[in-house]
């Protein structure tokens, strides 16, 4: 049957398979509510200690079981029902958000309960990501929208991004941080009710015994071994790094360089939001992987010099419209990077290797989150964000020099990946 190259059906083909729907739209529901925990509680430490480093530590507290769990998360994911490891972890991240509201509406809550609630929602998050980012190939019908289904995954993140933060700068400026929390426990019913819906291919497992250090090994060794994969991932966490700054600091940029609040806050990142769901809508139309490790460096060299930019912003229109551009540019660049790595991964292997880009994108962040804490304690705000926007131009000036071989290798590992695919239906 022809495949439509056109139009808002090839924008969201992957839609057509049942369970994919499903978790579509069961995570458009749950995200928004995990944008607005994430503004609520980064809102809340600065407002219990004006901080920068308190936030750093947070954020490193919050991210960094992420770091060390995921290794294992990925062996879980290749060896597990991907489905039954996302059941668990989201019926737990809703009992941690629940717990979080009533300690902030009894006002009880203080700084250290933030700090072990969010160690605990990080390593819940180390198997729910790894899991949830593997499992996309399990609920798709037809391999050849992978890349759409990775693109309309990042659509649904990034207009999560662009509402929830709205409403948490709305609601916290109205009645404070606890509802945010509270309407994010009661959102993960939505993937929960999508997730007890689907049903779930058979797969078959590897009989043999589970030998976790050896697993990780292999994963590690088949990472290394592939030049696009490792160069990609290198990168990602370089970035990763440095994005640690935006987000982390926002909460300061607004309320001490724009005069600004909560809503100033919460608008901020929803302009992140409109950057990057317009980038999601591009790489939703894109047909192929062809310029996409392009598409990654001039990302990356886009979100250096919005960095850069923002540290000499001080009006708030100006914000918004970096703010747009980081957005874009960012979502671009993880985006392409994870459909390259998603395309041309041994699916054997697939969970160990996305385990590894979880790393690099999120427990790298959250040594990002507790350096830029520090030295924005020691510089201020727009020396670190001129920082973070400098290690980031480098970066890909480092990436860009191999470029031509990354293709080339890309090119054939993605041959590899149809030829074997098509021979084993």
């Amino acid at each position: 049957m022809p495949i439509e190259t056109s139009g808002l059906k090839f924008l969201v083909r992957a839609l057509a398979s049942i369970n994919f729907r499903l978790f579509f739209f069961g995570q458009a529901v749950s995200l928004i509510g995990t944008w607005m925990q994430l503004i609520a509680m980064r809102w809340l430490v600065y407002r219990l200690t004006k901080s920068e480093m308190i936030l750093g530590v947070v954020g490193f507290v919050s991210d960094i079981p992420l770091f060390f769990l995921v290794p294992f998360a990925g062996v879980l994911a290749d060896r597990l029902k991907r489905h039954r490891i996302m059941v668990v972890t989201q019926a737990l991240s809703a009992l941690q958000a629940a717990v979080l509201a009533a300690l902030v509406i009894t006002d009880l809550v203080a700084v250290w309960h933030v700090l072990v609630l969010g160690g605990l929602l990080g390593t819940v998050s180390a198997f729910d990501i790894t899991a949830r980012q593997a499992f996309i190939v399990d609920i798709i019908e037809e391999r050849e929208d992978l890349p759409n289904a990775i693109a309309l995954n990042s659509f649904i993140f990034n207009g999560a991004l662009l509402i929830g933060p709205a409403v948490a700068g709305i609601l916290i400026a109205g009645v404070g941080e606890g509802l945010c929390f509270a309407l994010n426990s009661l959102s993960y019913l939505a993937v929960l009710g999508a997730l007890f819906l689907m049903k779930i291919p058979e797969k078959t497992f590897s009989a043999s015994p589970l030998n976790i250090k050896a697993a990780i090994t292999e994963g590690a060794a088949y990472t290394l071994r592939s030049v696009p994969i490792r160069s990609i991932l290198l990168l990602v966490a370089l970035v990763s790094l440095v994005a640690a700054s935006y987000a982390l600091l926002m909460p300061v940029f607004a309320e001490d360089i724009l005069r600004g609040g909560p809503r100033v806050f919460g608008y901020l990142m929803s302009a992140t939001g409109v950057g990057a769901l317009a980038g999601a809508i591009i790489l939703a139309s894109r047909r192929n992987l062809d310029g996409l490790a392009e598409m990654i460096v001039i990302a990356g060299v886009l979100y250096g010099a919005g960095l850069l930019a923002l540290a000499f912003s001080n009006r708030v229109s100006i914000a918004l419209v970096i703010a747009v551009v980081l957005g874009f540019s960012l979502m671009m660049q993880m985006a392409s990077s994870n459909t390259i790595v998603q395309s041309i991964v041994d699916d054997q292997k697939r969970g160990r290797v996305l385990s590894l880009f979880v790393m690099a994108r999120r427990g790298i962040e959250s040594l990002g989150s507790l350096l830029f804490g520090v030295i924005a304690g020691l510089v201020g705000t727009p020396v670190t964000l001129m920082i973070g926007g400098a290690v980031c131009l480098l970066a890909v000036a480092a990436f860009a020099t191999g470029l031509s071989s990354i293709r080339q290798a890309i090119r054939a590992s993605n041959e590899n990946s149809n030829e074997a695919f098509r021979g084993n239906p």
